[in-house]
């Protein structure tokens, strides 16, 4: 467990925030990009685009989109938790066993 100032964050979380942020250091680098040129198009700090490319996971979810959309790679993170590609979550809306089975309610024709 990786422990932040409030939170203790599971080890696999830590090492997928590091894995995203060496894949955005890649795509900087094959861009030919320098941090400088991602700080000036973005007015963020030089520490904060060191924090991403470290993973940081105190650096906010808004910061790693913005570089992602400055770089065109922010159209891959909308397949994140798409409900369409959530296998365990299909398949527990449609098993028929988990599913409530309500009395029919009368209908009052009465008016």
């Amino acid at each position: 467990m990786v422990s932040t100032e409030k939170q203790t964050l599971p080890s696999d979380v830590a090492e997928i925030c590091q894995r995203l942020g060496a894949r955005i250091r890649t795509a900087r680098l094959q861009r030919k990009w320098r941090q400088q040129d991602i700080v000036d198009r973005t007015g963020y700090a030089r520490n904060t685009i060191l924090n991403i490319e470290k993973g940081d996971p105190k650096t906010g979810l808004g910061i790693y989109l913005h570089v992602l959309w400055l770089m065109g790679l922010a159209r891959e993170v909308e397949l994140i938790a798409d409900p369409g590609l959530d296998r365990e979550g299909l398949a527990i809306s449609l098993d028929t066993a988990s599913k409530r089975a309500y009395l029919p309610r009368k209908v009052n024709d009465d008016f």
